[in-house]
């Protein structure tokens, strides 16, 4: 399922973010791709290990840890260090499956890709064409979300960014792996998630009902989650 979740970053803080990543120099987008990854991908990217990523992905992260939404919807136990992407002048990346494992060069950090996830941050009427396409998912053909806001989507799927025809797509983008890997499971205690929220705000956080329903999300939370 995919998840749409606003305002991650705000107006300032995109400004904020774009000011950092435009004054750096950008790379061949394939310096990061596999073998199947980059016979379809067409792009820029930031240097992975570069000091430039490495604040502007600490920003991303901490503005995601600051999204309740975000941490409903991916219960992240890891997320991969953010890249950076660009696509100008026709630039594209095809339908392609994100890879399973996910291993850091130079480090022993690796995690399993359960969700894939796109933050925006350029406005979609600065570019045409640049549009998310997720194999199966008819309610977001082409998807294009203003600045600030992120998608996430099962790692699992066939997914593209097609062609940018005019202008700069620039986007954050990054894998999670969530405590809990069953996606079923992973909707299931979303939705009893913000039916909770729901009952809290309807009868009071004090009320029985609610305290019960609580009770049941952590008690599922508990015996479903890998920590």
């Amino acid at each position: 399922m995919i998840r749409i979740i606003p305002d991650v970053l705000d107006a300032a803080g995109v400004t904020k973010l774009r000011s950092l990543i435009d004054a750096a120099d950008w790379t061949d987008g394939n310096e990061t791709s596999g073998p199947q990854a980059a016979l379809a991908k067409q792009n820029q990217q930031l240097p992975e290990f570069g000091d430039t990523a490495a604040e502007a992905g600490r920003f991303v992260l901490e503005a995601l840890g600051r999204t309740p939404l975000f941490i409903a919807a991916a219960l992240p136990l890891k997320i991969y260090p953010p890249y950076f992407n660009r696509y100008t002048g026709g630039d594209t990346f095809g339908d392609h499956i994100d890879n399973a494992i996910r291993m850091r060069r130079g480090s022993d950090f690796r995690m399993r890709a359960d969700l894939s996830a796109t933050l925006f941050l350029a406005d979609p009427d600065s570019y045409d064409g640049g549009g998310l396409v997720v194999e199966g998912f008819t309610e977001a053909p082409g998807l294009k979300l203003p600045a600030g806001h992120l998608v996430l989507y099962p790692s699992t799927t066939v997914h593209r960014v097609e062609p940018v025809t005019s202008g700069s797509r620039v986007a954050s983008f990054m894998w999670i792996q969530s405590m809990i890997r069953d996606q079923g499971q992973r909707n299931l205690l979303f939705d009893l998630d913000m039916g909770v929220q729901g009952a809290a705000m309807a009868l009071g956080q004090g009320d029985q009902t609610v305290v019960r329903l609580t009770g049941v999300y952590h008690n599922l939370l508990r015996r479903w989650a890998d920590s």
